[in-house]
């Protein structure tokens, strides 16, 4: 899908109008128009506030990946005790060789199973 096409659909997955993006770009609609058009590409500068706008990473934008979890969540801290955040765990996480992911994944299904049984009870 091109960016443009990728834009439009991600705001009106939403519910916003083009309106109330160029009121946050400080732009015109026929500029978010021709952004979802194909016509124009916005700069890095807007590129970022676009993604700040939906709360998303820029790759999400750029459709480098498909994670779509607000960038807030990948930056938020798991435990007052520790500043680790998601995005430092998931950094952690892809620097395991095969052996210790396998046995994070198993942790992992033990913990769900645990949380699961937490929550019936």
């Amino acid at each position: 899908m091109e960016f443009g096409e990728f834009l439009a659909k991600l705001r009106k997955e939403r519910g916003i109008l083009q309106k109330q993006v160029a009121a946050y770009l400080n732009v015109t609609v026929a500029t978010i128009s021709n952004y979802e058009k194909g016509v124009h590409t916005p700069d890095i500068n807007t590129l970022i506030k676009l993604a700040d706008f939906y709360d998303v990473s820029t790759d999400y934008l750029l459709q480098r990946t498909r994670f779509k979890a607000k960038i807030s969540i990948l930056n938020k801290q798991l435990s007052s005790d520790y500043a680790f955040t998601m995005g430092d765990l998931l950094n952690t996480t892809m620097e395991l060789d095969h052996v210790n992911t396998n046995r994070l994944l198993d942790y992992c299904k033990l913990l769900t199973m645990n949380n699961s049984i937490n929550h019936i009870g």
